[in-house]
């Protein structure tokens, strides 16, 4: 089984040239690798941008999805509609083409077929148009669409530029992100520090005895005789003296406040609550509510893709870059 990464904004060059940093020892340079166009009803692309997730395979395989427009009347004038398919190329390892297309090719029929990649004539006037050799590859295309036998682009394959599903082996790429992990000190124990016993002096008293006699001595020496004499004045012979134009002290506690002048607690305004302000996507409640509805009908997962409602979620989302794949899977599941 693999592991399913989406990369945006990539072509099949710059994964190439990046496998190595990317990948390391998933990746093998030496592998001989071949490019096919797989074509799929468009409602079930969703299935096809995780095909590699239930197959097993060596090498990484790197799928990149590409729509006619301009392009879309030549293949019209073929009598295919560009609006039911999609369109995925893929770059696959040849050892690991037999597995990825066993289970589409015996169990669900899809039938092998060449088609010529032409270069767009310049007539149609695209933008940043490059001219290429015109040449042909392996086609595999689901039972339900024609055969189709010439698909035009802009650029050559290596140059398309779009979100490239990477599905990666699932055994080597555990191994990988177990590695980075130890570089990185993830997930790592980290080492238990070492209690090193520091031993206690003791402070040595120190002696003030003849110190606190010598003081006693001077301080005697400084006190006169009269001084001495004088007794002070005990706490009972303390009088209180008016002073004049003073109002007298009411010694007497205050009275504890009655229950009837305390303010009613029901008049005590209570803080309002602040509404939520959900910033969910329009498109997303919009999908979230179909999908319930079918749950909520008993329709299966499955046929859910046939619905014609859901198709056209799917564009809309598709054109506002909303995933809608995992919100399906975790509603579903």
């Amino acid at each position: 089984m693999g592991v399913t990464a989406m990369i945006p904004n990539m072509t099949f060059q710059q994964l190439k040239d990046e496998a190595n940093s990317r990948w390391k020892e998933i990746w093998d340079g030496n592998s001989a690798r071949l490019e096919i166009m797989l074509l799929c009803p468009r409602k079930e692309r969703k299935l096809l941008e995780l095909h590699g997730d239930m197959i097993e395979h060596g090498q990484p395989v790197m799928g990149i999805f590409h729509r006619p427009r301009a392009e879309a009347e030549l293949i019209s004038q073929q009598g295919f509609d560009p609006r039911a398919a999609s369109f995925q190329f893929v770059n696959i390892a040849n050892a690991d083409m037999g597995p990825w297309m066993q289970q589409l090719v015996t169990q669900e029929g899809w039938l092998r077929s060449t088609v010529e990649i032409n270069p767009v004539p310049f007539s149609i006037d695209i933008p940043n148009q490059r001219p290429f050799e015109k040449h042909s590859i392996l086609c595999f295309r689901h039972p339900s669409l024609p055969a189709l036998e010439k698909y035009f682009l802009p650029y050559p394959i290596h140059a398309l530029v779009g979100k490239a599903f990477v599905s990666l082996p699932r055994r080597q790429a555990a191994e990988l992100a177990r590695q980075q992990a130890e570089i990185l000190g993830v997930g790592l124990a980290k080492p238990e520090p070492e209690i090193v016993e520091v031993p206690v002096v003791e402070a040595a008293p120190e002696i003030v005895e003849e110190t606190n006699n010598i003081e006693d001595a001077f301080i005697a020496e400084m006190i006169p005789e009269e001084a001495a004499e004088v007794a002070l004045p005990t706490s009972e012979e303390v009088e209180q003296v008016a002073l004049p134009n003073a109002e007298p002290v009411d010694s007497t506690p205050p009275e504890p406040q009655k229950a009837d002048d305390l303010p009613d607690k029901s008049d005590v305004p209570l803080p309002t609550g602040v509404p939520e302000i959900d910033n969910t996507p329009a498109i997303e409640r919009e999908f979230r509510e179909l999908i319930q509805e079918l749950l909520d009908s008993g329709v299966d997962p499955a046929e859910m893709m046939t619905d014609p409602r859901l198709e056209d979620i799917n564009e809309r989302a598709l054109a506002q870059n909303f995933e809608t794949w995992p919100v399906f899977m975790q509603m579903v599941s």
